[in-house]
């Protein structure tokens, strides 16, 4: 193997795809990244044999070859160049990697790309394409939900549900859930529901961050495997195993009362109370009080702890219904208003011990269960 390309573009490259190197693992090579030339681009890969990434970059290949290599070695070393050509060639008997970038060269050993495990190749079951747009703000408002530990296996993924013309992912941890309705850029022949790792969902996440064009993805339950196709990158992912509960149910039908409030403010208020909630188990309580004829309604954010004080904040609401009062996990709290772009969320809530519903005023798509902590009002 004998090729060139720029710093700046294999450094791209590294970041991209040793992400899904493996850290702490029995197999040593899925610590490894592959190099291999592939029709006149240099091919990098990495796998933790439940995620793939494959990132191609432009390069001028003279001979043709391929190589793995310890993914964090190359990626701290090519960090650490300048912004220059890298000239990559390989000694076959020794398997040696040279590295030379202006007036820094490195020697590399690596392992036979023979060694390395087959990358999936997903064919079956359903084929559609999204707008990155799209995808980026659904991902972005339902993943971090997901379950981080792994007792319900289910839960550490989001469900997938293509329909149609439409997408819904819902995610859950047991305590609160998120669920967010795109539309699909290519309907789908048959609707087929599928649990995508949230870790994947995180990762794919971070790479369309540059992506304009259109998403393809592929989804096969029978083998299953779903596979991301960006511009230049590929991410094929093992799907989680096991039936996604029945969020539907989860969700209020009706409501005592619904205030509308400004989500800056509300956020705002929710992070100051959290700093008094760190050491009262986290809880935040919210007081709904309705308006007078010439006064608005409000929104009571407040927060307690014996040992260090408390702390209250008010907020200008439209309530509709009666007084209500109800307390929630500031970590919850804070997460679901972080990621809302609208300007204005609706809160409705029935009793202290019932479930609190957010909808974004002005869109149809979104909405997020938090269920109540219980405390002595």
């Amino acid at each position: 193997m004998k090729l060139s390309c720029l710093q700046e573009n294999l450094n791209r490259g590294l970041n991209q795809v040793g992400r899904a190197a493996a850290t702490r693992t029995t197999l040593p090579i899925t610590n490894h990244v592959l190099l291999a030339t592939d029709q006149g681009r240099l091919k990098l890969v990495a796998t933790n044999l439940e995620m793939a990434i494959s990132s191609w970059i432009g390069a001028k290949v003279e001979e043709e070859g391929k190589i793995t290599v310890p993914a964090r070695l190359i990626a701290d070393f090519v960090a650490s160049l300048p912004s220059e050509k890298v000239e990559m060639s390989l000694s076959p008997r020794a398997k040696t990697l040279h590295m030379k970038c202006g007036r820094f060269e490195a020697r590399i050993s690596g392992i036979d790309a023979k060694d390395f495990p087959p990358i999936p190749k997903v064919e079956g079951g359903i084929t559609t394409t999204v707008e990155a747009e799209a995808l980026r703000q659904g991902i972005g408002q339902v993943v971090f939900a997901a379950a981080a530990d792994e007792s319900r296996p289910v839960l550490t993924g989001v469900n997938a549900e293509f329909d149609g013309d439409q997408l819904t992912l819902a995610a859950a941890d047991g305590f609160r859930l998120a669920v967010y309705k795109l539309p699909l850029a290519t309907p789908v022949s048959q609707k087929t529901i599928a649990i995508i790792p949230a870790r994947t969902l995180a990762e794919l996440n971070r790479m369309t961050t540059d992506q304009e064009e259109a998403i393809e993805i592929k989804v096969d339950t029978v083998k299953s495997q779903a596979l991301f196709r960006l511009k230049d990158i590929e991410l094929v992912s093992q799907l989680v195993q096991g039936t996604f509960p029945q969020y539907s149910q989860l969700i209020p039908q009706s409501h005592n009362t619904r205030a509308v409030i400004d989500v800056a403010q509300f956020l705002r208020a929710t992070k100051t109370a959290s700093i008094f909630a760190r050491d009262g188990s986290g809880i935040v309580r919210l007081v709904i009080t309705p308006g007078g004829d010439k006064t608005p309604g409000k929104l009571t954010v407040s927060a307690r702890s014996d040992e260090i004080g408390d702390d209250v904040g008010e907020i200008d609401a439209i309530v509709q219904g009666e007084e209500a009062k109800v307390a929630f996990n500031s970590k919850y709290l804070t997460e679901v208003l972080g990621v809302i772009p609208e300007s204005q969320v609706a809160l409705e809530v029935t009793t202290p011990s019932s479930p609190g519903v957010f909808r974004p005023v002005g869109v149809d798509n979104y909405v997020h269960v938090i269920m109540p902590m219980f405390v002595q009002w």
